[in-house]
C-alpha cells in the first residue's frame, strides 16, 4: 500500500528541484506528478495524467451502474413484450441491451466526467489558480515520514498539504 504525499510548490524551479531530491531518494519517476494551471510548461517534470486531475474514473463507474441497470430493464421489457422471433421472450435481447447499455453509460458518462476536476484536488484549485504547482508523490508507508522530512528540510518555500491514506491506484 502507498501513500499520497501533497505539497504546493511555488514555482518551475522549485519543482525541478524537488523532483531531482525525489529521484535522488530512489522515489521513481512514475510515482512522481506535477498539477498546475492550464498554460503553465512543466517541461522536464511528470505531469499528473487525465485520470488524477479529472473525476473520469468515477464519472465512468456511475454510468457503467446506470447504462447497465437501464439497459437490463429495457432488455427484459423488450425480450417479454416484443419477441423479435414467435411468442416466447429472447432472452439474448435482455443480455445484449444490459450489455450495450453498460458500455454506452460508461462512455458518455466518461466524456462528461473527463471535463469535472478530481474531487480529490478540489481543495488545491484555489492554490494552483494562483501559480502553485501541485506535487504528488506516492510513496510506500514504511517511506513516506522520510519522504516528507527530506522534502520539509530540504525545501522550506514548498507547503505540505497533507498526505492521503491509500494512494488511488495509477497506471
Amino acid at each position: 500500500m502507498k501513500q499520497r504525499i501533497y505539497w504546493l510548490l511555488p514555482d518551475l524551479a522549485s519543482a525541478g528541484r524537488i523532483m531531482a531530491d525525489l529521484l535522488g531518494a530512489g522515489v521513481g519517476a512514475r510515482h512522481i506528478h506535477f498539477a498546475a494551471r492550464d498554460g503553465l510548461e512543466l517541461t522536464g517534470l511528470h505531469p499528473a495524467t487525465v485520470l488524477q486531475t479529472s473525476d473520469v474514473l468515477r464519472a465512468a463507474e456511475r454510468g457503467l451502474l446506470l447504462g447497465g441497470a437501464t439497459g437490463t430493464c429495457t432488455g427484459l421489457l423488450v425480450a417479454l413484450y416484443f419477441p423479435i422471433v414467435g411468442d416466447s421472450p429472447q432472452w439474448e435481447v435482455a443480455g445484449l441491451l444490459a450489455l450495450f447499455g453498460g458500455v454506452f453509460g460508461a462512455w458518455s458518462s466518461s466524456m462528461i466526467g473527463i471535463s469535472i476536476p478530481s474531487p480529490r484536488l478540489a481543495r488545491f484549485e484555489s492554490a494552483i489558480r494562483e501559480g502553485w504547482i501541485l506535487l504528488m508523490v506516492d510513496v510506500p508507508y514504511a517511506r513516506a515520514q522520510a519522504i516528507a522530512s527530506l522534502l520539509g528540510a530540504a525545501h522550506p518555500q514548498a507547503r505540505f498539504e497533507g498526505v492521503e491514506r491509500h494512494a488511488p491506484a495509477q497506471p
